[in-house]
């Protein structure tokens, strides 16, 4: 099934971006966990749609509505079910789609694959809209993480070229993590911040949009996490990365850097300290061999510019097998980067817990 992922968890992501709802459902989550409700509407408030000049003017509120799988406030055992219901929707606006499909947009893939019957309105399960149930079931793992002392996070890295403060790859710790999550704007540094949004907001004024790059850690989790091969760390969190539908690459540590340096400057050296071995530098992102190292966890996501723009650009006609111009209607954001960043680590607590469950380190 293309729509699910998990060993030991399996998660399954259902719905359309104009369907009645969207929703997930997780199977395998331990029993007895205590999940927090609130929190985890918070983490989905930072997702969410038309809260801001530089987003889509799309609302929804994105409140999950658990069906099954938690009781009292615990993981009962059973299959945790939840879903999203769409309020907002427009149909209307992707009348033209149908038959002239938008540059960098799944809309001429979708045609080829699924023909007449594909639901184009917002791009129906090739929506960035369902990043939303993709951050319910990261928002609970969030915190079954948190009870292990493991920490997700994550910042904008980059917009439109402007480049933030990075992470120290060694020193990130979960106070920076914690200042970015409940800032105004996903970044380390606020005057950088104001840059990008005067570049998110040029960019949709003229009809445009731009992408940037994600930047996200992970702190506390034990040497000794993953496997070699298929089922390697990075593997895990590319496999769910991708399914964030904007994601068009990722790096690991020093990442296309270390590519272009020289073994005796990209090795981290190993070093003793306090009863434990770490590394001096963490150009290995943390993972060697696909098996977590002990250092934080670092990697890099970029996201391409949103492909549904009103300026005009070519396309075709399905029906009369003739080169168009299409202009997409409908409501859309200039930057998908900032709603973004919850998703990237949604996605990255998925792949670790999933693969945290694997390993010998018993929770």
């Amino acid at each position: 099934m293309s729509s699910a992922f998990g060993k030991n968890i399996r998660i399954s992501i259902f719905g359309q971006s104009h369907s009645p709802a969207i929703g997930t459902v997780i199977d395998g989550l331990p029993s007895g966990k205590r999940i927090d409700l609130e929190r985890l509407g918070k983490f989905m408030a930072r997702r969410a749609p038309g809260q801001n000049e530089y987003s889509t003017p799309r609302r929804e509120a994105d409140v999950p509505e658990i069906l099954s799988g938690i009781k009292n406030g615990f993981l009962c055992g059973a299959p945790l079910a939840a879903v999203i219901r769409n309020t907002d929707t427009d149909p209307s606006a992707y009348a033209d789609t149908t038959d002239r499909p938008r540059p960098g947009h799944a809309d001429f893939t979708a045609r080829m694959k699924h023909r007449e019957v594909h639901d184009f309105s917002g791009g129906g399960h090739f929506s960035g809209r369902l990043t939303a149930p993709l951050c319910i079931a990261g928002g609970i793992i969030i915190q079954l993480l948190g009870q292990e002392g493991i920490d997700v996070g994550a910042h904008i890295s980059e917009i439109a070229g402007v480049l933030d403060e990075p992470f120290d790859p060694v020193l990130v710790s979960a106070r920076d993590l914690e200042r970015v999550r409940n800032g105004p704007f996903p970044v380390m540094d606020s005057g950088t911040g104001d840059l990008m949004k005067a570049a998110i907001m040029t960019a949709g004024q003229a009809g445009d949009s731009v992408g940037g790059v994600v930047e996200c850690a992970v702190l506390g989790l034990p040497a000794g996490v993953g496997e070699p091969m298929f089922e390697g760390l990075e593997n895990m969190i590319a496999a769910v990365l991708f399914a964030v539908p904007a994601i068009k690459g990722v790096e690991f540590g020093s990442g296309f850097a270390g590519s272009r340096s020289t073994g005796s400057r990209n090795n981290d050296p190993f070093i003793c300290g306090g009863g434990k071995i770490t590394t001096r530098t963490n150009n290995h992102g943390g993972i060697l061999g696909g098996i977590s190292s002990g250092m934080p966890i670092v990697f890099r996501a970029a996201i391409k510019p949103t492909p549904s723009i009103s300026m005009e650009q070519d396309t075709v006609s399905f029906s009369k097998m003739e080169n168009v111009r299409l202009s997409t209607k409908g409501r859309h954001d200039p930057c998908i980067v900032p709603r973004a960043v919850p998703c990237v680590e949604a996605a990255a607590a998925i792949a670790v817990y999933d693969s945290l469950l694997s390993s010998k380190i018993h929770l």
